[in-house]
């Protein structure tokens, strides 16, 4: 039964337009959300089923019209797909304004991808002072009137509710994660699957069968990983990376991913606003390279997270070209060897085809683990 739900996370995850085709199939709009935070709980509520596009393992052409080489290759890739026709048929396309990159993206693709509207959501840097409340309220109140453009209608009640079906997303997400770390027989390859599958499917269908998986392992006696290892990054999708995790024998307890754990840290709290709830919850979020704070306390957590689930090393993933990723690494390595656990860097790309340098970089980790 579990090897049953894992190949179901394991279909969607591998073929997003294959979900895409049957949400329109019913009659469904499709509104994609581009990293890191978008608002998937008001382009829910608002009749639409939204779905990640963080781009895919492609060579880079068409792109290159528009990006010089030094661009991050998921912003890049993104692009590529969008002036491919992979993502024909969505009714618009939410980018947030995050990083500098992503910034760049949205004019892009307006003038690269015509047949799918861009809708910019901009957040501010200093979201947690009550005039950034204020202006990423009014961010979100810019998505909503485009998005009625489309055909959305926008309720608060509607909003309320979609927040009560995310935050119980969130949830499940967390507890899948704890739980994944104390079955040391699920593959990195399966976790990823899990977290990558949750972009292209709707939150309700996601919950479900995120529920049944935990329901299935809890079943089992939980186990103890001989070399339990925390991965942190942007993204950590890439197939033959996981399948290197996995012959390496290193288990993923924890991680600090903007595509996967990070996304589901924080729920939208309890009011009669719903939108000015939205507001609040962005305010309240902390512990990611994009996210401004000049304590950093993210990389703190990552010791801690490493400490309190036993792992024996910390993974850093890192997506080449991420500036604000670049510039958290040094205070990571620096925070988690004074707590006496080894760090990793490994770099990827969405262009990459060969993974045997960072083959032999974890390889030479394994074995210092193992000493």
């Amino acid at each position: 039964m579990v090897n049953e739900i894992f190949a179901k996370f394991h279909e969607v995850a591998t073929s997003p337009r294959a979900q895409m085709d049957k949400y329109i199939a019913e009659g469904k709009k499709v509104v994609l959300t581009a990293p890191v935070y978008t608002p998937g709980e008001i382009i829910h509520s608002m009749g639409f089923v939204p779905m990640g596009a963080w781009g895919g393992d492609v060579q880079l052409d068409k792109a290159k019209e528009y990006c010089p080489a030094f661009l991050c290759s998921i912003a890049q890739s993104i692009l590529e797909l969008g002036m491919d026709g992979v993502y024909d048929g969505a009714s618009a396309l939410v980018i947030p304004s995050l990083c500098d990159t992503l910034k760049t993206l949205g004019q892009n693709w307006k003038y690269a991808v015509k047949g799918i509207p861009f809708i910019p959501m901009t957040y501010p840097q200093n979201r947690k002072p009550d005039y950034g409340v204020k202006f990423t309220r009014a961010g979100y109140e810019r998505v909503i009137k485009d998005l009625e453009a489309i055909g959305g209608v926008f309720d608060n009640a509607a909003l309320a509710e979609s927040c009560k079906i995310y935050n119980k997303h969130n949830e499940v997400m967390r507890k899948v994660d704890e739980v994944i770390a104390k079955h040391p027989e699920v593959t990195a390859v399966q976790r990823s699957d899990v977290f990558k599958s949750a972009f292209f499917m709707s939150a309700e269908e996601h919950t479900a069968l995120v529920e049944e998986l935990i329901a299935e392992l809890e079943k089992t006696p939980a186990g103890e990983a001989d070399m339990g290892i925390v991965v942190s990054g942007i993204l950590t999708d890439a197939p033959q990376l996981n399948e290197i995790f996995d012959e390496m024998g290193m288990h993923i307890v924890a991680d600090d991913v903007a595509a996967q754990s990070r996304q589901y840290r924080t729920d939208v709290p309890c009011g009669d606003d719903a939108l000015q709830a939205m507001a609040e919850k962005f305010k309240a979020m902390d512990n990611c390279s994009v996210l401004y704070d000049v304590e950093k306390k993210r990389v703190q957590l990552i010791a801690d997270t490493a400490k309190a689930r036993g792992a024996k090393g910390v993974v850093v993933v890192m997506t080449k070209f991420c500036d604000p990723e670049e510039f958290d690494y040094p205070i990571i390595k620096r925070v988690c060897e004074a707590a006496g656990i080894p760090v990793a860097l490994v770099e990827v790309d969405r262009q990459m085809v060969q993974f045997e340098q960072i083959r032999t970089n974890l390889e030479t980790f394994r074995d210092m683990l193992s000493m």
